[in-house]
């Protein structure tokens, strides 16, 4: 095999591609070519079909062997064409594979660092501080007595009292007797001491 491809060294899917796409130009001219041979020939026949059957005859042969060329190129092409997308559809499904793998030993390596146990203990941790922020958050709310403990049942007896106090109020002051509204004292129901008096002021005024 040597004789034909010389020192083998590695080649990437993309130089095949070039070379096999390189491959079917060349074939292209090349059958561009002889499609061109094919036309002189058959020109060749038809014009001596009459006078020089030989010539046209020969003419004829040298078309059928062009055309057979031009089958080959055709088979050669095909080939090429198909294996340029096998080449392509392989080293896309490569590039996939490449990706994935890539992906899969990343995981790995962010899962080796990881132990469920520690993740669970961690977890634990982080539910413990929550916990705790919450309580300090709690006493931090509450309102300080700035030195002076209160009993909260002292507090509740105290305005107890107080309410005892006002219902108290209220109850003696509905218990009152009503107060009679003054009434005008009538002239016939004046005195005879009142009577004077009233004569006196009047006479003085006079």
């Amino acid at each position: 095999m040597q004789l034909f491809f010389g020192n083998k060294k590695k080649v990437t899917p993309k130089d095949s591609i070039v070379e096999l796409r390189n491959t079917l130009q060349m074939l292209e001219k090349r059958e561009t070519f002889l499609q061109t041979k094919i036309d002189n020939e058959l020109k060749i026949a038809r014009a001596n079909a009459t006078k020089n059957k030989r010539a046209a005859l020969m003419a004829l042969k040298r078309k059928k062997q062009f055309e057979g060329q031009i089958e080959k190129i055709s088979g050669s092409r095909l080939t090429i064409e198909t294996q340029v997308m096998a080449i392509e559809n392989a080293n896309v499904n490569l590039e996939t594979m490449k990706a994935m793998r890539a992906g899969a030993e990343a995981m790995k390596g962010i899962h080796g660092a990881m132990d469920i146990n520690k993740v669970d203990q961690t977890m634990e941790e982080i539910r413990d501080q929550m916990e705790l922020a919450n309580e300090i958050s709690d006493v931090i709310s509450q309102p300080v007595g700035f030195g002076v403990e209160m009993d909260e049942d002292d507090l509740l007896a105290e305005l107890d009292e107080l309410e005892q106090e006002e219902l108290d109020k209220k109850l003696m002051e509905t218990d009152r007797p009503l107060q009679m509204p003054s009434v005008p004292i009538h002239p016939e129901e004046e005195d005879e001491e009142e009577a004077e008096l009233r004569e006196l002021r009047e006479s003085m005024v006079m």
